[in-house]
């Protein structure tokens, strides 16, 4: 056992706990990047370092859950470290699927790769910096416990949809007439998905930011309307 007081190992564990999923958001954040760089620039050893790399996120995912379930067993968090604890793990889960999403964005680059290079796809760069920019802002109000900026990527991830819709019709377009590209035209459209995908998870991850800090809960709000988190005798939790 620990000479440690209590309160002084919770601390330890909430801030080691911080530490490994910051760890896998800079990973998840370096993966999309090197699979839309690779796309771009028709590199598949960068592909296939992609497809390498996602196992140490898988494995971060792990760590993480592992040590929210050691501080739930072992201690009994106050509503604000509860919080800090179920927030973390649900942000893993964000995480790993962004994860997923570079690894399906090099593996559909790898196959467009035996195929003459696709025309204008250096558009996706522009869809790719506006979810990039909502992750590590979503990554920041967890960080900084800021949930303004988390309650604002709602509003942001909707210009990127417009522009997801936008790039996903003039794709389709020339799918129409592909003069022998289809297959790589679906795997660009299927690319843009993927990056539009990004955008969600990052909401997510801002969504769990925000009841972090304020145990309010704002999926699915509308019209400004938030519920709060309340315990099992019906009173707010702080």
């Amino acid at each position: 056992m620990s000479d440690l007081p209590e309160n002084r190992e919770i601390e330890l564990a909430i801030r080691k706990l911080k530490n490994e999923i910051l760890r896998m958001a800079s990973l998840t954040r370096q993966n999309l990047q090197k699979a839309v760089q690779a796309l771009l620039e028709r590199d598949i050893d960068l592909a296939r370092q992609v497809i390498a790399d996602d196992s140490e996120v898988d494995e971060l995912e792990i760590t993480v859950d592992r040590i929210g379930m050691e501080i739930l067993t072992n201690y009994h968090p106050n509503p604000t470290d509860l919080r800090k604890v179920i927030a973390t793990m649900k942000i893993s889960t964000c995480l790993e699927r962004v994860s997923d999403h570079a690894v399906n964005i090099a593996k559909r680059a790898r196959k467009i790769f035996k195929g003459p290079s696709i025309a204008d796809v250096t558009v996706i760069e522009t869809l790719y910096n506006m979810a990039d920019n909502l992750l590590r802002d979503s990554m920041i109000s967890f960080a900084d416990g800021n949930a303004a900026i988390g309650e604002g990527l709602k509003a942001r991830d909707k210009e990127l949809d417009t522009l997801h819709k936008k790039i996903i019709a003039d794709f389709s377009a020339r799918l129409e007439a592909s003069n022998g590209q289809a297959e790589s035209l679906l795997h660009i459209i299927f690319i843009i998905r993927s990056i539009e995908r990004v955008g969600d998870l990052a909401v997510n991850i801002g969504e769990d930011a925000v009841f972090m800090c304020s145990a309010m809960d704002i999926r699915h709000s509308r019209n400004g309307n938030q519920h709060s988190i309340v315990d099992f005798q019906g009173r707010a939790v702080g």
